[in-house]
């Protein structure tokens, strides 16, 4: 890595990341380097491509920067405007890799269901609490969000969440919830509501596949792995 003072400008133009994108296509570009093209220029004695580094540092990759606040960007030289472009360049690429997803997703891996879910969810920066409806092949039918914001889990019912699942004809559900503050560890709460919808799914013929906690930079928990019923 170059020392930090360098300037891209200082760079022979066929090592600069905007030069080597036209030339060579965007995929040749490394994480930092793609991150710097969009930043443009970087800040007071730090090059673009140093202060891309750092953030990706900061924010454990791509994954995570993608889930920052402008609040969280910002740093000398990175104001509103570059942070703006940042994201919404990272909010691209993530409706872009959710719209080549197959139509009928299969979701029989708690893995697989938490890069789904970091897709979709990964950057509310409020807790929401939903539902993926899958079939006896556990291949998505449909999804329902059914809150957002501080909720208690002691206030949702089951049944709510198994009506919606019979009109889809599913044969098995699993519940998600976010947790903005990065910690999947499930709360009494949590364990014991997953307790009362694998019951209460019982009952309807309708299975309770796993319940799910998103949390900021990819991490996540299950509570069927956690043996929560």
């Amino acid at each position: 890595m170059p020392p930090s003072g360098y300037m891209i400008r200082e760079l022979p133009s066929a090592e600069r990341p905007r030069e080597r994108l036209l030339a060579e296509g965007s995929r040749a570009l490394s994480d930092a380097e793609l991150v710097a093209v969009l930043l443009r220029a970087g800040g007071p004695g730090v090059s673009a491509l140093r202060m891309a580094t750092d953030l990706l540092i900061a924010h454990r990759g791509l994954g995570g920067l993608g889930d920052a606040t402008v609040g969280d960007l910002r740093r000398p030289g990175l104001g509103p405007a570059k942070a703006a472009t940042l994201l919404a360049g990272l909010e691209i690429g993530r409706r872009l890799a959710l719209r080549r997803l197959p139509d009928r997703l299969i979701l029989e891996r708690p893995a697989a269901v938490a890069r789904y879910l970091g897709m979709r969810y990964g950057g509310r920066h409020q807790e929401v609490m939903g539902s993926l409806f899958l079939d006896t092949r556990n291949r998505l039918l449909g999804e329902q969000e059914l809150y957002r914001g501080a909720l208690s889990r002691v206030t949702v019912e089951p049944r709510e969440i198994l009506k919606q699942g019979l009109l889809r004809g599913a044969a098995a559900v699993v519940v998600f919830h976010t947790h903005p503050s990065g910690d999947p560890s499930p709360s009494a709460e949590d364990l014991a509501f997953t307790r009362r919808m694998s019951d209460a799914g019982d009952l309807v013929g309708i299975s309770l596949l796993d319940h799910l906690i998103v949390a900021h930079g990819g991490r996540w928990a299950s509570l069927k792995q956690r043996g929560a019923w």
